[in-house]
């Protein structure tokens, strides 16, 4: 069943897991790990890794008695290109704005000569 880009946006929505996602980019690491750079709760830690896991941008690996954590980027992928339908609606906006202040450029030039 694809849900879309739904979860990955639930996960991406919250600033701390997103930065575990940057700390899991660089290396796997365990629950432990991720706590102590945060400062708090590996109750906490675990509420982020689960909706992470549910958007499917983490997968854990046990290695003897530790469960380690490491980026799964591919449901990315989904949110990128839903979001790249919108591109065009930006690129006009910005291509107004550009047209708008090449005006007022045109228009300051005139009045300081």
């Amino acid at each position: 069943m694809n849900t879309g880009p739904q979860p990955v946006f639930r996960a991406l929505s919250d600033p701390t897991r997103r930065e575990i996602l940057l700390h899991l980019s660089r290396e796997s690491l365990a629950i432990s790990e991720i706590s102590e750079r945060f400062g708090i709760t590996r109750t906490a830690i675990n509420k982020h890794l689960t909706i992470l896991e549910e958007g499917g941008l983490i997968r854990s690996e046990t290695i003897g008695r530790e469960r380690r954590k490491s980026l799964s980027p591919e449901p990315l992928r989904s949110a990128f290109e839903w979001l790249g339908f919108f591109e065009h609606f930006w690129d006009a906006k910005l291509a107004d704005l550009q047209r708008e202040i090449a005006k007022d450029m045109k228009e300051q030039e005139g009045k300081s000569k």
